[in-house]
């Protein structure tokens, strides 16, 4: 009896994680996986029980904690910034968690990221794309300062003045920075410390998952923002590891010629 009652028991696992994890990646509706990989059934349960269990913020904190490390800093984020980001709702989102957006001229949901200084996710926050940035922003930077005792310093652009600023330092201890755009430059200007959490936004898109909201539940919205997070990280650590550039996709990296090369094989 004590022979057979050795080892985890239960029923053996039939599904490959890390298939799972693509499943993830592949950033498609759930009833709409490919074959390839597992049912989708198995994956969305994956999915559920892992969010209950905070896996991807978990997961998120350590990657970027060995990034850091990685760059030569320290493990925890001293400074960061926030900015909000409004993208269209799927049919499947109920219409009581959504909302228009009159600036962007959007319906759907609104993401609020906090980042740090190398444009990781630190913190997300979901609401309908009508709440204001300043009010979306309270949630946001509250969360940021439960998680992220280090902070000291955020940055925002002007839709985050008013009353945000001395909420933040009076109750979160915090010292939210305001960075304006100057009324003497025209056209495109790449602004200081804003143009970190708008690349990041440029990043999130890259993933089929986000540009859109297809989520019943914003919170499984801001786990899909931190599982692309996840896979950013991934892919920067690996880089920052094998301590060489990243090769390309496809054939081998070009040589540079230089301008008289290039002048005598254009004459031949």
């Amino acid at each position: 009896m004590a022979e057979l009652r050795r080892g985890p028991g239960g029923r053996p696992m039939e599904h490959d994680l890390r298939a799972v994890l693509e499943a993830i990646r592949y950033g498609i509706e759930w009833r709409a996986l490919p074959v390839d990989f597992p049912p989708w059934e198995a994956a969305y349960a994956f999915v559920e029980r892992w969010n209950a269990r905070g896996l991807p913020q978990a997961l998120a904190d350590r990657l970027r904690g060995r990034l850091w490390v990685a760059h030569g800093r320290a493990e925890l984020p001293t400074a960061g910034s926030i900015d909000s980001q409004s993208v269209t709702a799927a049919d499947t989102v109920g219409a009581a968690s959504q909302g228009f957006d009159g600036g962007k001229k959007i319906n759907g949901r609104k993401r609020h990221l906090a980042v740090d200084t190398l444009g990781l996710v630190l913190a997300v926050v979901v609401t309908a794309a009508s709440v204001h940035d300043r009010d979306g922003a309270f949630r946001l930077l509250a969360v940021l300062r439960e998680r992220f005792s280090t902070i000291s310093l955020v940055w925002a652009d002007s839709g985050y003045a008013g009353r945000l600023v001395s909420w933040v330092h009076t109750v979160l201890a915090l010292t939210l920075t305001i960075v304006k755009r100057s009324d003497d430059t025209t056209g495109f200007v790449v602004l200081p410390r804003r143009w970190v959490v708008e690349r990041t936004f440029g990043w999130l898109l890259c993933y089929r998952r986000l540009v859109r909201d297809d989520e019943r539940r914003p919170e499984h919205h801001e786990a899909m923002v931190l599982w692309a997070t996840i896979a950013i990280m991934t892919r920067q650590l690996a880089r920052t590891q094998s301590g060489a550039p990243p090769h390309p996709r496809w054939g081998q990296p070009r040589t540079k010629v230089s301008a008289p090369e290039r002048q005598d094989r254009q004459a031949a």
